[in-house]
């Protein structure tokens, strides 16, 4: 499962207004090579559910992941920080072993 906080869901529905999106929009998460961790997050918009999909609603929000990127993103929480330290979307995540300084980039 994956599942999102009610900051993150705050965040995702000013976006989608902002970007003139509708509520079809889906947040879709993925994992691709990268980053100074070996592997990075990807965050997007998208408004179709591909096959393959894993889909998962949480506090109403439906969340897309490919079956490649969910071995990596089981169990993690989408959050959204705008403190001191940096403003943005945060990827709690069990899996991950090491994280970099950013939090965009990890390794299993």
């Amino acid at each position: 499962m994956i599942t999102i906080s009610d900051k993150a869901k705050e965040h995702v529905a000013s976006l989608r207004v902002k970007d003139g999106l509708s509520e079809n929009h889906n947040v879709r998460v993925s994992v691709k090579g990268g980053g100074c961790s070996g592997l990075m997050y990807d965050l997007t918009f998208d408004d179709k559910i591909e096959s393959a999909d894993q889909v998962f609603e949480d506090k109403g929000v439906k969340i897309l992941v490919d079956k490649k990127s969910l071995l990596y993103l089981l169990g993690t929480t989408l959050d959204f920080s705008d403190g001191l330290n940096g403003k943005g979307f945060q990827f709690i995540n069990p899996n991950a072993s090491r994280t970099c300084g950013c939090g965009e980039s990890f390794a299993v």
